[in-house]
C-alpha cells in the first residue's frame, strides 16, 4: 500500500507549544480519501491536517508556507497555504469530460481533484489513460498510455521516475559501443571467467574467475565489474542523466534503467564471448577465511560462460552440471570453497542476512501481461555464494579507499537504538522466541537471535519485519559501519551499471590508479550527492513495492472471500500490516477489525480477503 496512505504524526501537543506558527514550510502529503498533511521541515516528522478545500490543486511532496493553528486541543490545522514549490513536472490520469471541459482525473495518490486538460488529441475517448505536463494550475496532454502499461506508468509518474531517456544519451550510449585503450590494461581474457545471474538478467555487470590455491593454501578471486566510466564521461549528459535517476528500478514487467539499454545491456554489460573493459578486484582469501591482500586493476575481460543461479546450485548441490561447459566447472568448485572461507568469517563477526528481504516472484502472461501466479522466490546456494564474494569486494574496495585517504560513498547503516530494541524484543516474543538482548545489540546478538528462527515457517515473515525494525542502510560520505552486516567499512562498488553510487566509487578508484593525488574526505559536494542518490533510491524502492502490491491486487482480485495464513510485520496507525505466506505480499487488517490493545508484531494469524485496490496497491483482510 502506498507510504502516504499513512497519517504522519501530529504537531506536538505539548500545552507549553504555541497554538499558532507562522510562516512554517514544509512538504504535502496526500491521502486518497481527499484530505492531507503538511509535514513541517526541521519538526522532526510533525505534521498538521490540510482540509481537502485547502488541498485542491496542491500535489503531492509539494513544498508548501502555511500557519499552523490549534482548531482543537492537540489537533493542528494547516491554513493560508501558499505553494512554493512543485515537488513534479508531469501527472498521470484518465480522461473525463464535463459539459464541453475536458479534465484529468489525477492519480488519487497525488491530487485531490481534476486538473483541466488542454492539447488533447480529437477522438480521444473518455477514460484514456494519459501522462500530461505541468502548466502552471494545468495540464497539458503529452502522450496517451496503453491498457497494459497504465499500472507501470502510474507508479512511474507518482514517484518521478523517468521512463524514457533524452535523445542526446541514447546517442551517446550508441558511440560506447566499441571499447578502447585494452593496450594499457591488466589482460585476463584467457582466464575463465562466468557471470551467474538470473535467467531474465540482462544488464550483467559483475563477473568471477579463481585461480587455485598454491601452497599457502591462499585461494585468488578475481571479480571483475564492468567499467561504466569508461563509457560514461563524467558531467556527460549520459552521467548526468545517470545521476538524476540514481539506481535502475525493477518493476514487475519492466526495467527502468539508469543507463539506456544501448549502453546496460550491450556495450557495457558481460555477456559472454565478447571482450569488455573492467575493474577487477583480487582477493587473497586464506584457508581460515580471512582476506589478506586486495589488488584492484583496470582490466579487459572475456565472459566464457553465462550462468543462472539455477544452474549453479544444482551443480553446487547435486553435481548436476546441465548445460555448463566443462571448462568452467573447476571455476565453480574453487568459487564455492572461497564463499565457504568467507562465510566463517561472516558468522563470527555476526550481522544478519536479514537485509536481504523475501522477494515475490510474479509470472505474467506473455500476451496479455496479466499475472498468472505469485511466489515468493526462495534463495539458493549460489546466491550466497555470489553474496559473499560481492559484500567482500565492496568491504575490500571500502578498506583499500579509506587506508589511502581517498574520498567515497559509503554505505552505512546505524546500530539500533534503545526503541528500535524495545520493538525487536516484543517481535521475537510474540513470534515464540525468548531474545535476551540486554541493554545493547551487536552484531553476534543479532546473529544469534536470527539464528533461532532460520528455517522455521516463520523465517520469511521474521526478516521482513526485522528488516523495518533495523531500518534501512544510506549513503553517506562518512565512512561509518555498516551494522546489519557487522562491517567496519562498506561502500557499493560491483552494480555501476544499476547504481550511480558504485560508479562515483569507480571514480574515485581510477583517479588514483591513473596516478591522481591530493584528493580529500571533507568534501560537502559528495555529501549532498549521497543525500540526492537516497533520496532517488527511497523512490525506486516504493516504486517498486507499490508496483508488485499493485500486480498483487489484481491477482487476488477473483479470490476475494479466500483464506490465507500470514504475521504481523508491521503495525502502523491505521492497523497492521500482514505478510502472506509463500507470497512475500502484504495486506493490512484496518484498527477497527483489530482486539482491543491490536495485534501484535509477529503474531501469526488465519486472515480472510475481503477487497483490493489495484490503484492503490491496497489488499485488505480480515481476521478469520
Amino acid at each position: 500500500m502506498p507510504s502516504n496512505s499513512r497519517a504522519p504524526k501530529p504537531v506536538s501537543n505539548d500545552p507549553a507549544a504555541p497554538t499558532h506558527v507562522t510562516a512554517v514550510t514544509g512538504r504535502i502529503s496526500v491521502h486518497p480519501r481527499g484530505f492531507g498533511f503538511l509535514n513541517i521541515e526541521d519538526r522532526d516528522g510533525e505534521s498538521a491536517f490540510v482540509t481537502p478545500p485547502d488541498l485542491n490543486k496542491l500535489l503531492e511532496g509539494d513544498r508548501i508556507e502555511a500557519r499552523v493553528v490549534e482548531t482543537q486541543p492537540g489537533r493542528f490545522t494547516a491554513q493560508g497555504l501558499r505553494l512554493l514549490e512543485r515537488s513534479r513536472t508531469a501527472l498521470f490520469g484518465s480522461v473525463t469530460r464535463r459539459g464541453v471541459r475536458t479534465f484529468l482525473r489525477v492519480d488519487r495518490v497525488v491530487a485531490n481533484t481534476d486538473w483541466l486538460l488542454e492539447d488533447l488529441p480529437p477522438g480521444t475517448a473518455d477514460g484514456t489513460a494519459v501522462v500530461a505536463r505541468i502548466d502552471g494550475d494545468r495540464a497539458r496532454f503529452e502522450r496517451a498510455v496503453a491498457p497494459t502499461e497504465a499500472s507501470i506508468e502510474r507508479v512511474l509518474v507518482r514517484h518521478g521516475i523517468r521512463g524514457e531517456f533524452p535523445a542526446e544519451c541514447v546517442t551517446q550510449a550508441k558511440r560506447a559501443r566499441r571499447i578502447a585503450g585494452v593496450a594499457r590494461r591488466r589482460d585476463l581474457r584467457d582466464v575463465p571467467t562466468v557471470t551467474i545471474d538470473s535467467v531474465e538478467t540482462r544488464d550483467i555487470d559483475d563477473a568471477l574467475a579463481v585461480l587455485p590455491a598454491q601452497d599457502d593454501g591462499a585461494v585468488r578471486v578475481l571479480v571483475s565489474i564492468a567499467d561504466v566510466d569508461a563509457a560514461v564521461p563524467e558531467g556527460s549528459d549520459l552521467d548526468l542523466e545517470a545521476r538524476r535517476r540514481g539506481t535502475s528500478v525493477y518493476l514487475v514487467g519492466r526495467v527502468i534503467p539508469m543507463l539506456p539499454p544501448e549502453l546496460s545491456e550491450a556495450a557495457a554489460s558481460l555477456v559472454p564471448g565478447k571482450d569488455r573493459l573492467a575493474l577487477t578486484v583480487e582477493l587473497r582469501i586464506a584457508p581460515e577465511g580471512e582476506v589478506v591482500s586486495v589488488d584492484v586493476a583496470e582490466t579487459v575481460i572475456r565472459s566464457h560462460a553465462r550462468l543462472t543461479y539455477d544452474q549453479v546450485a544444482a551443480y553446487l548441490d547435486e553435481g548436476r552440471a546441465d548445460g555448463i561447459a566443462p571448462e568452467v566447472l573447476s571455476c565453480l568448485r574453487w568459487l564455492r570453497t572461497a564463499a565457504a572461507r568467507l562465510s566463517v568469517v561472516r558468522a563470527a563477526r555476526g550481522g544478519t542476512t536479514a537485509l536481504f528481504r523475501e522477494e515475490a516472484s510474479v509470472r505474467l502472461d506473455a500476451d496479455t501481461r496479466e499475472p498468472t501466479g505469485i511466489v515468493a522466490r526462495a534463495e539458493t546456494s549460489a546466491h550466497r555464494l555470489v553474496e559473499r564474494l560481492m559484500v567482500a569486494t565492496n568491504e575490500a574496495v571500502a578498506s583499500w579507499l579509506i587506508d589511502r585517504g581517498l574520498p567515497a560513498l559509503h554505505r552505512v547503516h546505524d546500530q539500533p537504538d534503545r526503541e528500535r530494541l524495545a520493538t525487536l524484543s516484543e517481535l521475537a516474543r510474540n513470534s515464540g522466541f525468548e531474545p535476551g538482548f540486554g541493554a545493547t545489540l551487536t552484531p553476534r546478538g543479532l546473529a544469534a537471535f536470527e539464528a533461532q528462527f532460520r528455517g522455521t515457517s516463520v523465517e520469511p515473515a521474521m526478516r521482513t519485519a526485522m528488516l523495518g525494525v533495523l531500518g534501512p542502510a544510506r549513503y553517506s560520505a562518512e565512512p561509518r559501519p555498516h551494522f546489519g552486516l557487522a562491517a567496519a567499512r562498506y561502500l557499493h562498488f560491483t552494480s555501476p551499471i544499476r547504481r550511480y553510487a558504485d560508479l562515483v566509487v569507480h571514480r574515485a578508484v581510477k583517479r588514483f590508479l591513473a596516478g591522481t593525488r591530493g584528493a580529500t574526505t571533507a568534501d560537502p559536494a559528495l555529501e549532498a550527492l549521497a543525500v540526492e542518490i537516497n533520496r532517488a533510491a527511497y523512490a525506486a524502492r516504493r516504486a517498486e513495492i507499490e508496483r508488485l502490491q499493485m500486480v498483487a491486487a489484481r491477482w487476488l482480485a477473483p479470490r476475494i472471500g479466500e483464506r490465507f495464513r500470514g504475521n504481523v510485520v508491521a503495525t502502523k496507525s491505521f492497523g497492521v500490516v500482514v505478510q502472506l505466506e509463500g507470497m512475500g505480499v502484504t495486506g493490512t487488517i484496518a484498527s477497527e477489525g483489530l482486539p482491543p490493545g491490536g495485534l501484535p508484531l509477529g503474531v501469526p494469524l488465519d486472515v480472510k480477503l475481503v477487497r483490493v485496490d489495484e490503484e492503490l496497491g491496497r489488499i485488505d483482510l480480515e481476521r478469520a
